[in-house]
């Protein structure tokens, strides 16, 4: 069967994430040391203990959930052959799914979603940025919605995360986001949440982060990846390492368009998806997006011994 990986991003961290898997197989254990080692900060025992609250600051989060999800990554390729034909992740997941594709050393990503994690906290001021969950209204109207606010208030607000069909993300400054969920209620939306994250991700708020993580990436080796991973930024899938490189630098302020995402996938003749990484977020997503394509993900020895099965039949 034609399978691809995924990989999620910030969300999905709790603590005591992989602490089954570690306790049971010495590649994890060795995947986490690494972390550790590269980063010269004891982020197993932050994963494994805690305190929560530090595990959710951006810095921690990002390479804490590329590590646990490239520690399950690589129990199961150690369990069972795994041969995906295609790679992707959600924001920071799409660097786990260019580890996974050879793209990136596991050490370079972590260091650089790390930094990516730092510099998209001091982007924006504390207090000054948010972002909220818009429930039953498509792109266009929501769009226009964001548009509209910005033209009259000039406040910033945009499409951030396009998850599923009637679930987009909205990110801007406090008040931008504010307007837009009231006026999208006003249009339509079902309902308009707000995140509790620590800025406004993926809009042009980032650029002064993108530019200085730009940097960043170009001094970090890229290589072909052995797999096309598809990019957050257009849904396209990408191989050539120039253009994992131009894909990265404008995710930063760019909306994940995870709908085109699967889609793409689903293009390419995908039978299943596995998720590899802490919950089923990404899962749930591809339900909404396709209900034709089975998932599965690994997470603990459960789920671990249920995928293997799985493959190997």
């Amino acid at each position: 069967m034609k399978t691809g990986i995924v990989f999620p991003g910030q969300g999905s961290q709790y603590v005591g994430m992989g602490a089954a898997l570690i306790r049971e197989y010495s590649v994890a254990r060795e995947t986490f040391a690494e972390a550790d080692e590269r980063l010269g900060f004891g982020l197993t025992k932050l994963c494994l203990e805690g305190p929560e609250d530090e595990l959710r600051l951006t810095y921690y989060t990002q390479p804490a959930l590329l590590t646990a999800s490239i520690a399950f990554y690589r129990v199961l390729g150690q369990r069972v052959p795994l041969t995906p034909i295609v790679a992707a992740g959600h924001s920071l997941g799409e660097y786990s799914a260019l580890v996974a594709a050879g793209a990136l050393s596991f050490g370079d990503a972590v260091y650089l979603v790390h930094r990516r994690g730092q510099l998209m906290d001091e982007a924006v001021p504390a207090g000054q940025g948010a972002m909220a969950a818009v429930l039953g209204l498509d792109e266009e109207p929501l769009a226009l919605v964001c548009k509209e606010v910005m033209d009259a208030t000039g406040e910033i607000v945009e499409l951030a995360n396009l998850n599923c069909p009637g679930q987009i993300a909205i990110s801007g400054t406090v008040a931008g986001v504010a307007q837009a969920s009231d006026l999208a209620k006003q249009r339509g939306a079902k309902r308009a949440i707000p995140l509790t994250v620590s800025g406004p991700f993926h809009c042009s708020l980032m650029r002064p982060a993108a530019e200085a993580f730009g940097a960043l990436l170009d001094e970090t080796t890229i290589a072909d990846a052995k797999i096309p991973v598809v990019a957050n930024v257009d849904a396209k899938l990408n191989q050539d390492a120039a253009a994992i490189r131009d894909a990265l630098k404008r995710q930063l302020y760019s909306p994940v368009r995870w709908t085109d995402d699967v889609l793409t996938m689903q293009r390419m003749g995908v039978e299943r998806i596995l998720e590899l990484g802490p919950g089923t977020v990404l899962s749930g997503l591809i339900r909404k997006i396709d209900r034709g394509i089975p998932t599965a993900h690994v997470e603990d020895e459960t789920t671990l011994a249920e995928v293997v099965e799985l493959l190997s039949n």
